[in-house]
C-alpha cells in the first residue's frame, strides 16, 4: 500500500491543530510542531499556584450543540470530539460605560430595554431596524457551513448542496465584503448605538465598523441576536478545546511534538519539503503549513524562496498592536452572588475605540466553573484587546527594573476597571501576572506581539492560505478576518479541506451536517 504524504504543521495554535487534526482524519501522516512546552498558542492555559488561566480567549459562542455556524465546532465533531468539552451556558455580561453601569444579555429584546432606559423611544425604533436590516444579512452570511468550503474546483461539489440556499441569498451576499459602516450609514443616526456596534466590530475584528467587514458582524448577528441564544465556556478553560484537538489530532495517528522549534522551511525542488528544528533534526514532509504569523512565517522560508514581490507585500501587512493581561488568583469570600462572567469598560467614547486602555475586557470564568479555582477562591483575567503600543516595550530588557516599573504603571488602568466590580480586589490578592507585548512575542512566537493583522475591509479580502511556494500553506490569524477562535478554526478547516479529495470531503460533511 502506497503511504499516505506527510504534513508538517508549525505551531500548535488553533488554527494549527484544527488543520492538523483534520488532515490527520483525512488519511494523512501529520506531525505538529510548537516551539512552546504548552499546546494551543494564543488559546492555551497555565497553572500558578492552584489557579488555572486562559492565557487569552474568554467568550465562546455556538460551541456546544452539534449544527452550529461555528467552525471550531464543526472540526471538533469532524474528529470525533464535539461531545467531549462540557460547556457552561450564559447569556449576561457586565458593561460599565461613559453612559452609565448595566448588565446586558445576547438577543435582541433585552438590548432594546437598555436603550429605551439609556436612549429613549427613538433609539429603540433605529436599533429595530438595524436588526431588521440585518436579517437577511445574517442568513447570507450562515447560508453556507464553513466546513462546505475548500480553495479548489472541488468547492462546486461540496458546495453544491447549498446552492439553493444560497442563491435566495444571493442578494444579501453581495453587500457581505462592504464595511460594515455602509450599514450603519443606512439604518443608524444615535449616537450611542453606533458607539456600542463599533465596540462589537473591534472586538471581532481589531477594527472599528468602517475596518470590519459586513460578512463578520451579520454573522455575529445570526449568533447573538436570535431567540434563546447563550453564551457558552468550556469546563476546564480554554485548555479543555485544545486538549481535544489534540486528542482528534492523536486518535488519527497524528503527533504534536512540543518544544520542537522551527528553525527553518526547506525547500527543495522549488517546494517546501520539510523543516529543519532549532536541535539540528530534520523533518521532511511532502507539504508544509506554517501557524505562525506572516511576518514570522517569510523569516522562517529561505532567501530567493519566495518571489520578492510576494514577500514584500506581505511584510508590509499592517498589525493589530498588542495586548497587556492582568491574570489574578483572588479570595472569593463575601463577593455578590450575581457576578457575571465577562465585563466591559470603556473610559471615553471620543478617544476612539482603539484608543489604548479606553477598552478593557475582564473576565471571571470561576464563577461558571469553579474547578479553575482552589475553593473560595477566584481566577480573573483583565486585559486590553488588541490596543496596547508595541513600541513602548521594545527596547526594554524583561529582566530590567524598567521593565518592572512600566508593568506596575501600565497595569494601572486595568486594577481600576477591575476595581470598579470588585472595589477591594488589590487586598483579596494571592497570586499575580502582568503579561506584556514582550510576553506575548517570547510565549507566543508572535511577530511585535501583535494578534494579527489589521486589514480593513475597505483595503480588499485576507490573502487565503495559499502562497507561491508549492507545498506551503499558511493558516492562522493573518489569513482570514477576524481575530478570534471562529477565525482561525475556519482557516484551519478551510486549509484541510483544500489539500483531501473531494471524496473524503463530502463524506466529512455528511457525518457532521447530516
Amino acid at each position: 500500500m502506497k503511504a499516505s504524504p506527510s504534513i508538517i504543521v508549525i505551531g500548535s495554535g488553533i488554527g494549527g491543530l484544527c488543520c492538523g487534526a483534520l488532515l490527520a482524519r483525512y488519511g494523512y501522516r501529520v506531525t505538529v510542531c510548537e516551539s512552546h512546552t504548552i499546546a494551543g498558542g494564543a488559546a492555551h492555559g497555565f497553572e500558578r499556584g492552584g489557579y488555572t488561566f486562559d492565557s487569552g480567549p474568554s467568550l465562546y459562542s455556538g460551541m456546544s450543540y452539534r449544527g452550529s455556524t461555528n467552525p471550531l465546532r464543526h472540526v471538533l465533531d469532524a474528529v470525533g470530539e464535539g461531545d467531549s468539552v462540557a460547556w457552561a451556558n450564559y447569556d449576561t455580561w457586565g458593561v460599565r460605560l461613559p453612559e452609565g453601569d448595566f448588565d446586558t444579555t445576547v438577543g435582541n429584546d433585552q438590548f432594546a430595554q437598555v436603550l429605551q432606559t439609556l436612549r429613549g423611544d427613538a433609539a429603540v425604533r433605529e436599533w429595530r431596524h438595524l436588526h431588521k436590516a440585518m436579517v437577511p444579512l445574517g442568513k447570507a452570511a450562515t447560508a453556507l457551513p464553513p466546513a462546505a468550503l475548500r480553495l479548489d474546483l472541488g468547492a462546486l461539489q461540496t458546495v453544491a448542496p447549498y446552492a439553493w440556499n444560497l442563491l435566495r441569498n444571493a442578494p444579501a451576499l453581495t453587500q457581505s465584503s462592504q464595511p460594515f459602516s455602509a450599514v450603519l450609514d443606512r439604518t443608524i443616526r444615535d449616537p450611542f448605538i453606533r458607539h456600542w456596534m463599533n465596540l462589537l466590530c473591534f472586538l471581532l475584528s481589531g477594527l472599528p465598523a468602517e475596518g470590519t467587514s459586513t460578512a463578520e458582524m451579520a454573522f455575529m448577528f445570526a449568533e447573538w441576536y436570535r431567540p434563546g441564544v447563550s453564551l457558552d465556556y468550556p469546563m476546564g478553560g480554554s485548555a479543555a478545546l485544545v486538549n481535544a484537538l489534540e486528542r482528534g489530532l492523536e486518535k488519527f495517528g497524528g503527533t504534536l511534538r512540543l518544544g520542537a522549534h522551527v528553525e527553518q522551511i526547506l525547500v527543495a525542488g522549488g517546494r517546501a519539503a520539510g523543516v529543519t528544528l532549532r536541535s539540528g533534526e530534520t523533518l521532511k514532509a511532502s507539504t508544509v503549513i506554517a501557524n505562525a504569523s506572516i511576518w514570522d512565517t517569510l523569516r522562517l522560508v529561505p532567501e530567493g524562496a519566495l518571489p520578492k514581490a510576494f514577500v514584500a507585500k506581505r511584510q508590509a501587512t499592517p498589525a493589530c498592536p498588542s495586548f497587556l493581561h492582568l491574570h489574578l488568583g483572588i479570595d472569593g469570600a463575601g463577593l455578590p452572588a450575581d457576578l457575571a462572567c465577562h465585563y466591559i469598560t470603556v473610559e471615553d467614547w471620543a478617544a476612539g475605540i482603539e484608543a489604548p486602555q479606553n477598552l478593557i475586557v475582564m473576565s471571571i470564568p470561576t464563577v461558571l466553573d469553579p474547578s479553575l479555582a482552589p475553593p473560595g477562591k477566584h481566577t480573573v483575567h483583565v486585559y486590553t484587546p488588541a490596543t496596547e503600543p508595541y513600541a513602548l516595550w521594545q527596547s526594554l530588557d524583561r529582566r530590567s527594573d524598567a521593565y518592572a516599573s512600566l508593568k506596575k504603571e501600565r497595569a494601572q488602568p486595568l486594577w481600576q476597571a477591575l476595581e470598579r466590580i470588585i472595589p477591594d480586589v488589590r487586598q483579596r490578592v494571592e497570586v499575580e501576572l502582568v503579561g506584556t507585548p514582550l510576553t506575548h512575542e517570547r510565549f507566543l512566537r508572535c511577530h511585535r506581539g501583535s494578534y494579527g493583522p489589521a486589514i480593513s475591509a475597505q483595503d480588499g479580502l485576507f490573502p487565503g492560505p495559499k502562497t507561491p511556494l508549492k507545498g506551503l500553506f499558511c493558516v492562522g490569524g493573518s489569513i482570514f478576518p477576524g481575530i478570534g477562535l471562529p477565525a482561525v478554526a475556519a482557516c484551519g478547516l478551510i486549509t484541510a479541506n483544500t489539500l483531501t479529495s473531494v471524496g473524503r470531503h463530502r463524506q466529512m460533511l455528511k457525518e457532521i451536517m447530516g
